[in-house]
């Protein structure tokens, strides 16, 4: 069994064929996945979406490239959310240095509202940090009592360790699977096998042997089967504990 702890199923991309795309990824193992939001007016979608089928739950928040779309009430919104649909995490949230044009002291503020959030409900954060690994540690320190996931990191081995020991796993998905990746590749190698997720941040990131095409859930394996070459373990072995990690994150049982 494996648990796609990042992917955007309810993403228009997917409108089409969504329910195939969930019957391939069931069919591959993929028996969970973790579904994050993006603005307030994709929650309701969202929550329609994850109702289609087992093992889709939906996560709620507000993400730093969609800084437009947002307004401070969404804020108090997504409390309410919280509150009445008991998701499994909030996000997806955090800071993106990379895009120009997205005022950092305002993401800032949407994201200090989400961590405190997280912290107030006892639910993990799902993170999204893009060349902004640095301000994310410090914003999680400065808010403290949390746990979560940094997903598709891309930082230093220096800062998974620093998450680590806050409280955080990483969320690794196809960009590990391309030779030139190789600081990722051995982030994935080295860090400690209780911090990993698997992800397909699908309809984005496709891995290697789908360059350029429609990412979904049921390349999860193959990511999994990379990763577990890199670490020179059994890929039925990472897939176990890898499940039990987002078990424990996200309170499965």
């Amino acid at each position: 069994m494996l648990v796609d702890s990042h992917c955007h199923l309810d993403a228009g991309e997917f409108d089409p064929d969504r329910r195939e795309v969930i019957g391939r990824a069931q069919r591959a193992g993929v028996a969970r996945q973790l579904v994050p939001a993006v603005t307030a007016a994709s929650w309701p979608k969202l929550r329609e979406v994850c109702g289609q089928a087992p093992g889709l739950f939906p996560a709620y928040g507000l993400h730093p490239v969609f800084l437009d779309a947002h307004c401070e009430a969404d804020l108090a919104t997504l409390a309410e959310w919280i509150q009445r649909e008991k998701p499994r995490a909030i996000g997806e949230c955090g800071l993106d240095y990379f895009l120009d044009g997205l005022d950092r002291d305002r993401q800032q503020l949407f994201f200090d509202g989400q961590l405190r959030l997280a912290r107030d409900f006892q639910l993990p954060v799902i993170v999204h940090a893009r060349r902004a690994v640095d301000a994310v540690i410090a914003s999680i320190r400065r808010v403290g009592g949390l746990t979560g996931v940094v997903h598709s990191f891309s930082g230093s081995p220096e800062q998974a360790a620093l998450l680590y020991r806050h409280g955080f796993l990483l969320g690794l998905g196809g960009p590990v699977t391309y030779d030139r990746a190789q600081r990722l590749q051995r982030i994935a190698r080295d860090i400690p096998l209780e911090q990993l997720l698997l992800e397909t941040d699908a309809p984005d990131q496709p891995d290697a042997g789908i360059r350029g095409q429609r990412n979904e859930p049921a390349r999860l394996p193959v990511i999994a089967a990379h990763i577990a070459r890199l670490r020179g373990m059994d890929v039925d072995a990472l897939a176990k504990a890898t499940t039990e990690n987002a078990q424990r994150l996200f309170g499965w049982a």
